[in-house]
């Protein structure tokens, strides 16, 4: 039995969920980050149970032959890209294989019908947000960064390899106002200082850009020198304060103040335009994006008729890619600042056949079924990472649309959520993964469901 501490030697077989190394000493299974199949590693235990345990990556003795040189030399401390040392190739093959695993073992799928990822053709600086959390270092200085792996503690870097260019010149222009006015970062222990986040925005079909600060107060000094100085970038739109006092690590507050230009930037997916406001959730990967919605689209296999409903419909993205093709389209959202921004990015862009709710779609959707007696010929549905409310998933069998499609972030939730749906008469035609998160372990997949002849009526 291995032990705390222990160095043993290791061959890299596999990867998890979260493009950790899975490698056996002696049959005892080891987790380790930074590491990659094909690595022959050196290996130090850092928490052993019995079956299993995790392991830190001392020195790489034969490295695979899937490695790279890693573009940020800051890969391995940062926690954001867990696979930046693997060839892209063989990230993209990972996460094909990935939902394959996830569909077999939680779905019960026996040879699910998945289709090769669409990769990218560039594969870094391709998010269009990022949140950049301010602190100090170990000498009082105030930096901005990401979060190290599983901790608070800030690594500075204000020039990430997966953000756009813009978003060094904003960090580093702060960071020396900050300095001149001695303006200090929060601190999550004391929960004294003001700059607690700064996020940036960029529209990619636009070229336009936000800034908002989330603080710790009700104002930030000198706000309108920092305004002059920020708008003098090429295609900054908007300036905001964010207002977050609780001692929470929820990034945002749900007050915003407008300081400088619009509330919002615009961007276009295709032909369809949208406004984005600081609490709006927007694909963060726009170029893939439009494949991810065309393919949503495809799938729906409209012909200007149909009813669809959109659930998790956030500020109207899909239902706005769908409405173009749809007869009638329903959208059903939590957020009320996301449906207001949802009817908005209609009008914007003269759409009229959608209505949106206000709304958890496993309470919505119940009731008008039962009140109202609605029905739908197309369900969409994009729900957070932990996947569709069990009252959710049981409506939409009893509307018993003709076609279902599942767009998911998560594909251990999808592929139960799939397990219920094709239990409950529907047939899994297609799963397409689409790679939102490139460097990163994440994948996005869109999933086409159709109701099986022997359950329609």
């Amino acid at each position: 039995m291995f032990q705390k501490n222990d160095i043993v030697t290791v061959k890299i077989e596999s990867m998890g969920n979260d493009g950790e190394g899975i490698g056996k000493a002696d049959g005892y299974t080891l987790f380790i980050k930074d590491a990659l199949p094909g690595d022959l590693a050196e290996v130090k235990i850092m928490k052993a149970k019995k079956q299993y345990g995790y392991a830190r990556l001392m020195q790489i003795l034969e490295p695979s032959g899937d490695r790279v040189e890693p573009r940020c030399p800051l890969h391995k401390k940062c926690g954001g890209c867990q696979l930046q040392a693997l060839s892209y190739e063989k990230q993209l093959q990972y996460k094909e294989d990935k939902v394959r695993g996830h569909l077999e073992r939680i779905g019960g799928f026996s040879n699910p019908p998945l289709l090769p990822v669409i990769g990218m053709e560039e594969p870094f600086h391709y998010r269009n947000k990022a949140q950049f959390p301010f602190g100090t270092d170990r000498y009082g200085k105030t930096v901005t960064g990401f979060y190290a792996s599983r901790t608070h503690s800030i690594i500075p870097n204000t020039d990430c390899a997966l953000g756009v260019a813009e978003n060094q010149k904003i960090l580093e222009l702060i960071l020396n106002f900050m300095e001149e006015r001695q303006i200090h970062p929060y601190d999550e222990t004391s929960g004294t200082g003001l700059l607690r986040h700064v996020l940036i925005r960029k529209g990619f079909a636009t070229g336009e850009l936000m800034v908002c600060l989330v603080i710790n107060g009700q104002r930030f000094p000198g706000i309108e020198e920092l305004a002059d100085r920020l708008f003098e970038i090429p295609g900054m739109t908007s300036l905001t304060l964010n207002i977050n006092r609780k001692n929470t690590n929820v990034i945002m507050g749900e007050q915003i103040i407008p300081v400088r230009g619009q509330t919002y930037i615009t961007d276009e997916i295709g032909s369809v335009r949208y406004r984005i406001s600081p609490l709006s959730f927007y694909q963060v990967n726009p170029v893939q994006t439009r494949k991810l919605y065309q393919t949503a689209l495809d799938y729906a296999g409209l012909t200007g008729t149909e009813v669809v409903w959109d659930l998790y419909c956030g500020i109207g993205t899909i239902s706005l890619f769908l409405a173009q093709n749809a007869g009638k389209v329903y959208g059903v959202e939590i957020i009320p600042d996301a449906i207001r921004d949802a009817r908005q990015n209609a009008e914007l862009n003269g759409i009229s056949n959608v209505e949106f709710y206000v709304g958890k779609a496993e309470e919505v959707l119940p009731e008008k079924y039962k009140t109202e007696g609605i029905y739908a010929d197309v369900i969409v549905v994009d729900p957070p990472r932990k996947g569709c409310d069990e009252a959710c998933l049981t409506t939409m069998l009893r509307m018993a649309p003709k076609r279902i499609v599942y767009v998911s972030c998560d594909s251990a939730t999808l592929a139960r959520d799939l397990k219920i749906l094709c239990a409950g008469g529907y047939q899994l035609e297609k799963v397409q993964p689409v790679d939102m998160f490139a460097q990163t372990a994440g994948v996005e997949n869109v999933c086409l469901l159709s109701r099986r002849l022997s359950c329609m009526i």
